[in-house]
């Protein structure tokens, strides 16, 4: 951390700018570790027999998901989370992001890739509704990751998360419900539904996914701040504890990367034309959702940090629970959960490239004034912010 307030810029050689010259080794070639674990994952699963059997029987991918999830979230400063959820301005926004303009994005994006509708283009009911499992699922796991990549907050993170995680117990069946099943009919495009009458997903089953990926580091993280700040201090804890383990994230982030791609490195290679085709409005779709959140958040008058989470939370998707649902009902080998599949081996690329355009935005936008949210523990961007006061809800 920089040791005096300045105003940060592209000259700037301080840690809180995210500039590359101040990184470590680790997050400084980050991008080529990234890749390099991508091919590695996919070589073992193209020609290393049986890789996949391990991976599934020892739950590899869940754990790796764990772990990389704990470092943000023990990273967090939990007493802030009430001032988080009384800001309405900012959850609004994210409720209007996640549950209403990424669903149709999504929606508008597998029609129009898979609904048969673009001359050249044929209807693939099975990658449209592969889509819309993924669109409906709001992120709680990756989204964590690369908020805390990308220098933003980790409060609203973790408050926007568990906000998303009760919306989706309660919505993600009647979510998929309309967009897969009713609208198609709706609109004509029979021929997406043929054969499928409903599906059969309980709240219950939603809840035991969120538990699993969100519930357990979460209460890991709670049970490291209450049991570290209370024995050792508050400062051994941000400044000694926390570093130790950040780490731990990057090297689950690979880990988890790996062991994905195992899991489909032979399809990957089998059938590269479907998998480009399902990556084009994927990619598309993580593109538009987080220059439009980031936008808006910015918009608002929200502070750096503040964007950051915004715009990652409704960028990202939840993965884990799509690829359960896509399973439960159409199996493991079916091109639904394939598509499923291919969600995270796209949103992992894309993701890690808007890190850094979050980064580059932060050193090349004007953030004097935006204080929307701000938290006492949001360090001001620049000199101006450091004597503005947060705006409140009232204001």
């Amino acid at each position: 951390m920089s040791a005096v307030e300045h105003e940060h810029g592209p000259d700037c050689d301080c840690p809180d700018c995210g500039d590359p010259r101040s990184m470590d080794f680790l997050d400084k070639y980050l991008t080529v570790w990234i890749f390099g674990a991508m091919a590695i994952g996919v070589g073992l699963g193209a020609f290393a027999d049986g890789v996949t059997a391990p991976i599934n029987d020892f739950y590899l991918v869940e754990i790796g998901l764990i772990l990389m999830m704990y470092p943000p979230l023990a990273k967090v400063n939990y007493g802030q989370l009430p001032r988080v959820f009384a800001q309405w301005r900012v959850l609004g926004l994210s409720l209007l992001q996640n549950w209403l303009i990424g669903p149709t994005l999504m929606v508008g994006l597998a029609l129009l890739f898979f609904g048969g509708i673009v001359p050249g283009l044929p209807a693939r009911p099975d990658f449209f509704l592969g889509l819309v499992f993924i669109g409906m699922a709001r992120c709680i796991a990756m989204v964590l990751v690369w908020n805390d990549l990308a220098d933003g907050s980790s409060e609203y993170a973790a408050g926007l998360v568990a906000f998303n995680s009760v919306f989706q117990i309660l919505t993600y069946g009647v979510y998929i419900t309309f967009f897969a099943l009713v609208l198609p009919d709706v609109l004509g495009l029979e021929t997406l539904t043929a054969g499928i009458a409903e599906f059969e997903i309980t709240a219950g089953e939603v809840f035991a996914a969120i538990a699993i990926f969100l519930g357990l580091p979460f209460a890991a993280g709670i049970a490291s701040r209450f049991v570290g700040t209370r024995t050792k201090g508050k400062a051994w804890y941000d400044e000694d504890f926390v570093p130790k383990i950040d780490p731990l994230t990057l090297v689950a982030l690979l880990f988890t990367v790996i062991v994905m791609f195992a899991t489909q490195g032979g399809k990957i290679l089998d059938e590269p034309g479907n998998v480009v085709l399902i990556a084009v409005p994927l990619t598309i779709y993580f593109l538009v959702m987080f220059v439009v959140s980031f936008a808006m958040g910015h918009r608002i008058g929200a502070d750096y940090s503040t964007t950051t989470a915004i715009g990652f939370t409704a960028a990202s998707n939840n993965f884990e629970l799509a690829i359960a649902v896509a399973v439960a009902v159409f199996g493991v080998e079916s091109s639904v959960a394939f598509t499923t599949v291919i969600g995270p081996l796209i949103e992992v690329p894309v993701l890690l490239s808007l890190v850094y355009v979050a980064l580059w935005l932060q050193r090349t936008v004007d953030w004097r004034g935006h204080t929307t949210g701000q938290l006492d523990s949001t360090k001001p961007t620049t000199v101006a912010e450091t004597d503005a006061e947060p705006v409140t809800e009232d204001d």
